[in-house]
């Protein structure tokens, strides 16, 4: 396992060279710069098929900045100083625990104070280049794709605020032990979680740009599937605690690696298992028995729905269709990984199950139900107003 890209990089080449960057969040960027790539060309193609169209919006140019501007500036300056300042002098520390240390109220006021009037000043001297004696107030076109960039923010925050909750309430024994210790850890993420709460705040974007939901759906379809994968890849290779249940069954082909197969997870992030002998320091931890290695089975698993999906945008023309089978895909996958997944159960009137299994299986109902509604709805609901 790779708890750290210092991990990974000393794997390959053998050298220790000591980053603040762990590899779970490594990943989660990556599937992020994955999500904005699948939806970036869905919305051009969209586009161009006449189903989405750019929005007009007031641009101002030549006023000079704002009191607002130059406050908020200041404010982000501060807090990036603050931080900055801190792990430059106490870099050690910062490399040892970087989510305690960004967490934290540690930090250097001189840094935040600095890069405030910095980030201030550089504002107006922006501003005040292009100022004009009169500012000029014009209608410029917004095309979709170039909405990215906002989107992506808002799936990112709430995407993780959703994810911290769901988790909650999936651990509230735990929750309740250590609230804040829960909600500002990085670690214990749920994914439906993230998907109801960042899917909502994306359709919220998409409708005030004039995107209608049903469409903005379709356009998510592929790019939800391909991040989860990547995402997937860092709860693996990180150890993160997404493991199965133990499994001491024998392999069922000679060619299949042992790691693909029954898992120890070797210095995995969560400390998880016995100490492994002769390792000395931190992620110094095995599981005590192999277990099925259910991450990796979804990045595969995803990776190829992500490839099916992609070859069928083109030939749906139904709208909403295409987002009804990737609900029904991802249903059925989680369902069945959580037969051998670790996970806590409810039970409800003599049933036992997980939050996972509940939900997935409301998403293929509603997937299959968005299916039938999109193949009963009138050409005119395929295209867009302007």
């Amino acid at each position: 396992m790779f708890p750290t890209v210092s991990h990974f990089l000393e794997y390959l080449f053998g050298i220790q060279i000591p980053l603040p960057f762990n590899t779970f969040g490594m990943f989660v960027a990556l599937a992020f710069i994955a999500a904005y790539w699948a939806f970036s060309k869905e919305l051009q193609r969209k586009e161009a098929d006449g189903l989405v169209y750019p929005v007009k919006k007031k641009v101002t140019t030549g006023a000079p900045a704002s009191l607002s501007d130059m406050i908020l500036n200041a404010l982000f300056g501060f807090v990036i100083g603050f931080k900055l300042l801190y792990a430059v002098f106490n870099y050690r520390e910062f490399v040892a625990d970087p989510q305690n240390a960004l967490m934290s109220w540690k930090g250097s006021w001189l840094g935040g104070l600095v890069l405030a009037a910095f980030f201030a000043w550089w504002d107006y001297k922006e501003k005040q280049k292009t100022r004009l004696e009169k500012p000029v107030t014009k209608e410029v076109l917004v095309h979709p794709y170039q909405l990215m960039s906002t989107i992506v923010v808002w799936a990112a925050v709430w995407g993780f605020l959703g994810a911290k909750v769901f988790d909650s309430l999936e651990y509230w024994d735990e929750f309740v032990a250590d609230p804040i210790g829960r909600l500002t850890s990085f670690s214990g993420l749920t994914f439906y979680g993230g998907l109801i709460c960042g899917g909502a705040a994306v359709l919220y974007i998409a409708r005030k740009n004039g995107i209608k939901p049903v469409h903005m759906l379709d356009v998510g379809a592929p790019g939800m599937m391909l991040s989860y994968a990547v995402g997937r890849m860092g709860c693996h290779f990180s150890g993160d605690g997404d493991w199965g249940i133990v499994n001491k069954n024998p392999k069922p082909f000679d060619w299949l690696p042992d790691w693909l197969w029954a898992y120890r997870y070797p210095h995995n992030v969560v400390g998880e298992g016995v100490p492994i002998p002769g390792c000395v320091g931190k992620f110094c931890n095995q599981l005590p028995e192999p277990v099925y290695p259910t991450a990796i089975y979804e990045v595969i698993a995803c990776l190829i729905l992500f490839g099916v999906i992609w070859s069928l945008r083109k030939r749906i023309k139904a709208p909403g269709m295409l987002f009804g089978i990737y609900l029904i895909m991802n249903g059925v996958e989680r369902f069945f990984v959580e037969l051998i997944r670790v996970n806590s159960k409810y039970h409800v009137a003599g049933l036992s199950f997980t939050q996972a299994e509940m939900i997935s299986s409301l998403l293929v109902v509603a997937g299959i139900l968005l299916v039938i509604w999109s193949s009963r709805q009138p050409a005119e609901l395929i295209k867009s107003k302007r």
